[in-house]
């Protein structure tokens, strides 16, 4: 079984940053792909960024490229979401996900569908 719990959530001022972690325990950490997702009220929930098992392949979504970077680091079995620039539009429940497969063959994941396993979630409040 595999457990995802994020951290680093909180309140910041308008064009600060934030690092989000997600510790995932159990088998095989290393061969998922990694994703985050975010839910702001009254929304669907919306991918932000992939990351390939090997961390050698990423995709964001639009509005976060150049702010937002993912990483993560597969002795820690622990993946990364580092924000900048954060502006009062990235207020949102912010969540990740692991698939299995983790070379991305099948193209970038971009809908919750595509995942197998998630975490419960970190809230984000940027003031402005």
């Amino acid at each position: 079984q595999v457990q995802l719990v994020e951290s680093g959530g909180g309140l910041v001022q308008a064009g600060g940053s934030l690092r989000l972690s997600c510790a995932v325990s159990g088998r095989s950490f290393g061969s998922y792909s990694m994703g985050w997702f975010c839910q702001a009220p009254g929304k669907e929930r919306e991918f932000v960024a992939v990351i390939s098992w090997s961390g050698r392949r990423t995709s964001y979504t639009d509005s976060v490229k150049g702010r937002f970077s993912i990483s993560r680091d597969n002795a820690k079995n622990t993946v990364y979401l580092q924000m900048n620039s954060l502006n009062p539009a990235d207020t949102a429940v912010y969540y990740c996900a692991a698939q299995r497969d983790g070379d991305l063959r099948r193209g970038i994941p971009t809908v919750s569908s595509d995942y197998d396993y998630w975490g419960q979630g970190t809230q984000v409040t940027v003031s402005s």
